[in-house]
């Protein structure tokens, strides 16, 4: 019977046709940007601890490439985590508008005692915008 600590390191998990064809699309991704790069199968492998083997089984999708290796594998490749995944969807802007966003700043430079005034007519405003 199998240790633990066998199942642990080497568990076997049947992989289903979709994440196939998700690693084979990462290989292929992480080929075209290495080479992009100038960077060798050895010199990625070297980078990320494994065998030269172990990168171009990353790279024909035969292998999972480790979530633990993604961040260096990123880094590496001079691309965000989600460009290395397949994401091609632009972020959405989050926050305020760059001018609302510039007055919160100059308020935030006023002494307490304004800020306070400031605050009290954005309450009252807010308030009867909620009427």
């Amino acid at each position: 019977m199998a240790s633990l600590d066998a199942l642990w390191t080497h568990p076997t998990v049947a992989i289903g046709k979709d994440e196939r064809t998700f690693f084979a699309q990462l290989g292929a991704r992480v080929a075209e940007l290495r080479k992009a790069q100038n960077i060798t199968q050895v010199q990625l492998a070297e980078t990320l601890d494994v065998s030269q083997q172990t990168v171009n089984a990353y790279e024909m999708g035969h292998r999972r490439i480790p979530v633990s290796s993604l961040a260096l594998l990123a880094e590496t490749l001079a691309v965000s985590i989600e460009e290395l995944l397949g994401n091609t969807l632009p972020a959405k802007k989050r926050g305020p508008a760059p001018k609302l966003q510039q007055q919160i700043e100059r308020i935030q430079r006023l002494p307490k005692s304004q800020q306070r005034f400031v605050m009290q007519m954005l309450d009252t405003v807010l308030q009867q915008a909620d009427r």
